[in-house]
């Protein structure tokens, strides 16, 4: 499965530093980037825990982590959380997400469609393996999968 890396010298010697502050406040470090941006060099850090991240939480490890990058070329420093939609990507993605209905979009249509429903049964290097509603299963074939993502269900209200 795809891993995400820093791909500057910047952004790896910040993920050593952010990694270890986050361990420290209880949290995961999933994704250290740097964006070329108009105003300047934006160094992203993306935190998650169980239950999901606060804004109290990733300012906390802001003021945490910003005096420890001093070394580190950036001209802006954003911490966020990976959003509840984020694409299903690495095995602790596949964990996480394991047996909750995901939404599978393909390359180029299969079996008459580009876009299948269903729970996250398995996901590996080779395929996407879901649940569908009628009881039956559905892989894929990995290099087929453009994107595998958390469908978000959201509850209404009864009237009072």
């Amino acid at each position: 499965m795809k891993a995400k890396r820093p791909g500057s010298a910047a952004a790896q010697a910040a993920e050593a530093i952010a990694a270890d502050v986050a361990a420290g406040q209880a949290l995961e470090l999933l994704e250290v980037t740097m964006r070329k941006e108009p105003q300047g060099r934006t160094l992203c850090l993306t935190i998650d825990k169980p239950g999901g991240v606060s804004l109290d939480d990733c300012e906390r490890f802001h003021r945490a982590v910003q005096p420890l990058l001093e070394a580190v070329e950036y001209d802006y420093l954003e911490v966020s959380s990976p959003g509840a939609d984020r694409p299903i990507e690495t095995g602790r993605d596949v964990e996480k997400h394991r047996n909750e209905r995901v939404e599978v979009r393909l390359y180029a249509p299969l079996d008459g469609a580009k876009r299948y429903e269903g729970r996250l049964l398995s996901m590996d290097d080779e395929s996407v393996t879901l649940g569908l509603p009628d009881g039956g299963e559905k892989a894929f074939p990995r290099k087929a999968v453009a994107l595998v993502k958390p469908v978000i269900e959201f509850m209404e209200n009864e009237p009072e």
